[in-house]
């Protein structure tokens, strides 16, 4: 299947263009990342907490912000999170522990303080904290222990592991039925596995907010340093790779073009996180998308040199840039084919995969439009400009064609002369 038949277009002739155009994205990418926005690394690169919220009703964002800032917590970074009829949201602190259960607790526990503004006055469940006795965010271990207080249905010895049971059943009824957050503590009754009378006895010592801590996790700053690193050294490691197997198949200045194609979609992709910080952060997830499509864009790059190799056989007495331009248009119908399929499956996974994945395939969004596009007008013009140079210093690059040259070296009009 072919979408082009005898196609003829001087993609070389507009390399200016595509200079310009890959300046323009790059330049903005490296001033957003140097003086504007800088690198938006996610919670995994610079240490932190992230606390994922369950709401009942959707949830105003400019009252959950005003809610940290009370609470002293300043400039986190809160947005929706999934499907906004779940009414979730996702809160990044910069509570930083050494200790992971002291940071989980305290990431918690803050958001928890900051966002009850329903506590009702001369609640007690035995428990230090006030917000113990929100049944929404209350552990089973604490409901076991009022239920033992209170002792609702009159047991005897084997009380612990009757109430341990009620406990257990409410939180899995309030967190896998409800969705983590009840409305009204009558919701449990008729619950599987509770029983009426330690439900009728919860409302004296429990209320209800509307809102439930689903989720927190940290990554420690010493963690978050050592994963930029490794990503660092992981992009570098690959740019290393393809350079050696390309001096290999080909020649040096094949991987030279193809590292430096990857180099520039890796930056226009950086860049376009930078530019459109805090909404996209760069995650493990993103990095490694950029992974794929270094391999991703050196693929489509070494599709065109094979065909400019096996032309530069046939075509040994044409120009360099013809060859390469044939060797553009044979492939562009591949081209298209393969990444217009691969932009589309990813393009639906940006649109409805939910927020859990939406820089990781923004990621790929962005690096398949370039990458492609690099293979094109990036990798391409850097070969021809390459001979070029060599011609102008006397020189024959091994391996390529010298315009008005024969196979020999020998100018045409001399060998027929001969």
């Amino acid at each position: 299947m072919e979408f082009f038949h005898d196609v003829n277009i001087d993609f070389l002739g507009k390399k200016w263009y595509f200079l310009a155009f890959s300046l323009i994205f790059s330049v903005a990418g490296v001033l957003s990342m140097l003086f504007w926005h800088g690198i938006p690394w996610g919670v995994d690169f610079r240490g932190g907490t992230l606390v994922y919220v369950k709401f009942s009703h959707t949830p105003n964002l400019t009252e959950v912000r005003h809610a940290m800032d009370r609470a002293g917590l300043r400039d986190p970074k809160i947005q929706s999170y999934d499907q906004p009829s779940l009414h979730e949201a996702l809160i990044d602190l910069d509570v930083q522990e050494t200790n992971e259960q002291e940071a989980l607790d305290k990431g918690k526990n803050t958001i928890i303080q900051a966002l009850e503004t329903n506590v009702p006055a001369g609640k007690q469940c035995g428990t230090p904290s006030v917000s113990g006795c929100d049944l929404n965010n209350a552990s089973s271990l604490t409901i076991k222990n009022y239920l033992m207080d209170k002792d609702p249905m009159r047991l005897g010895t084997d009380a612990d592991q009757k109430y341990t049971a009620q406990a257990q059943a409410i939180v899995g009824y309030r967190d896998k039925t409800l969705g983590g957050v009840l409305t009204s503590i009558d919701q449990l009754k008729g619950a599987p596995g509770v029983d009426p009378a330690a439900v009728a006895s919860l409302n004296d010592g429990f209320f209800l907010s509307d809102f439930n801590v689903r989720n927190v996790e940290i990554v420690g700053p010493t963690v978050g340093k050592q994963l930029r690193r490794q990503a660092g050294l992981a992009t570098l490691y690959s740019l290393a790779g393809m350079l050696v197997y390309l001096g290999f198949r080909f020649e040096w200045i094949y991987g030279v073009a193809a590292v430096v194609t990857v180099f520039h979609d890796t930056l226009i992709t950086v860049g376009a996180f930078s530019l459109l910080a805090p909404r996209f952060e760069i995650s493990l997830t993103v990095i490694a998308a950029i992974l794929t499509l270094i391999g991703y864009s050196n693929n489509d790059t070494i599709v065109v040199f094979d065909r400019i190799r096996e032309n530069i056989k046939l075509m040994r007495r044409e120009k360099l840039s013809d060859i390469v331009n044939r060797a553009i248009n044979q492939t562009l119908s591949r081209t298209i084919l393969t990444a217009g399929l691969t932009f589309l499956t990813v393009l639906a996974l940006f649109l409805f995969g939910g927020e859990v994945l939406r820089g990781f395939s923004l990621a790929l969004v962005i690096g398949i439009l370039i990458g492609t596009y690099s293979s094109i007008a990036i990798a391409a013009p850097i070969l021809v400009a390459y001979q070029d140079w060599r011609i102008e210093r006397g020189k024959r690059p091994a391996g390529m064609a010298v315009p008005g040259k024969t196979g020999t070296g020998k100018t045409a009009a001399s060998a027929k002369a001969k």
